[in-house]
C-alpha cells in the first residue's frame, strides 16, 4: 500500500489505561500516525479536535461531559469550512450488541472494548484507504456529506449503548416555572421553538418565554418528530412555524419565523430537511 501523506490522531477515552493500551497499539499498527492529543472527556475532546484539526478521532461512546456522539455532532456543526477536511470517525464502544447493530451501517469504523489486534488492524487499512482517496479533488466534500449523513442515522437510533426502550408518552403541555409559586402551563402546539440554555431548556412562543429544567436530549424524544425539527444540538423548531430558509453567502442556513423577529441558524448536519439546499 502507498503510504499518504502523514496522518495526525486525536484519542478520547476516559478510563486511563484503556486510552494508553489503544495509542500503544495504533504505534504498532501505524508508526507513521502522529497521535496529537489523548483527552480523557467529552468536552475537551471537542476543543481539542477544533482547535488541532486532526485527520482522525477515535471518540469513547461514553464519556463524561460529553458522549461521543455529542462531539461527533459538535464537531459537525463546528468544524470550520474550507480549512482541513472533516475527521474521520472512529467511534470505541464496550458493548459489542449494540455496536454491531448500531455502527455496521452508520459509521466510518468501530472498535470494541477491548481492542483486538487484528480488529484494529483491519481499521487502521480502512482508515488509510479512506484517507489516500480523499486526495481526490472532490472527495473531502463527499466525505463530510457521508459523515454527515452517517451521523444523522446514529443520532436517529434510542442509542447504541442501552436496549431501545418504548418511546416516552408525546408532551402536550409543559409546566415551565413562574415568579413566585406560579406555574405556566404551556401548550406544546403554541411553542415556536426550544432552545438550550445551561441546564435549562428555554420555551419560546409568541407571546412568552419560560424555562423548564429538562436537558434537550430528554425533551427531543417526547416530541412529534414530524412536527418538531432538531435544526441544531440546542435547537428544536416546530416546524409549522418555520416562514422563511435562507442560505447565505458562506452557506449557512438562516430560519425566519412566524410569531418571532430573531432568526435561528440550521447546522449543516440538518441541512437535508430544507431540500431546496
Amino acid at each position: 500500500m502507498a503510504e499518504t501523506p502523514v496522518a495526525t490522531a486525536l484519542i478520547a477515552e476516559d478510563e486511563p489505561l484503556l486510552a494508553q493500551a489503544l495509542q500503544s497499539a495504533l504505534r504498532r499498527e501505524w508508526p507513521a500516525l502522529d497521535i496529537v492529543a489523548t483527552v480523557g472527556d467529552g468536552v475537551q475532546a471537542l476543543g481539542k479536535a477544533l482547535a488541532l484539526r486532526p485527520a482522525l478521532c477515535f471518540l469513547d461512546i461514553r464519556m463524561p461531559g460529553l458522549t461521543g456522539l455529542e462531539v461527533a455532532q459538535a464537531l459537525a456543526e463546528d468544524w470550520p469550512e474550507g480549512h482541513e477536511p472533516f475527521p474521520l470517525l472512529v467511534f470505541v464502544t464496550a458493548h459489542d450488541e449494540y455496536a454491531l447493530q448500531a455502527f455496521e451501517h452508520a459509521a466510518v469504523d468501530y472498535l470494541l472494548k477491548p481492542v483486538e489486534r487484528a480488529r484494529l488492524a483491519r481499521c487502521v487499512a480502512r482508515l488509510r484507504e479512506t484517507l489516500a482517496a480523499r486526495l481526490g479533488a472532490a472527495a473531502p466534500a463527499r466525505a463530510l456529506d457521508d459523515t454527515l449523513a452517517q451521523l444523522r442515522g446514529l443520532l436517529a437510533q434510542a442509542g447504541p449503548e442501552k436496549p431501545a426502550a418504548s418511546p416516552p408518552p408525546r408532551l402536550q403541555v409543559i409546566q415551565a416555572g413562574g415568579s413566585g409559586s406560579a406555574v405556566h402551563f404551556v401548550p406544546v402546539q403554541d411553542v415556536i421553538y426550544f432552545e438550550a440554555a445551561d441546564k435549562y431548556v428555554r420555551v419560546i412562543t409568541a407571546e412568552a418565554e419560560h424555562l423548564i429544567r429538562m436537558p434537550l436530549k430528554e425533551l427531543l424524544p417526547q416530541l412529534d418528530s414530524e412536527q418538531f425539527w432538531q435544526i441544531h444540538r440546542g435547537t428544536i423548531v416546530q416546524a409549522r412555524c418555520i416562514k422563511t430558509a435562507v442560505r447565505d453567502e458562506s452557506g449557512k442556513i438562516h430560519l425566519s419565523l412566524r410569531g418571532r423577529s430573531e432568526k435561528l441558524a440550521a447546522s449543516r448536519l440538518y441541512a437535508h430537511l430544507f431540500k431546496a439546499f
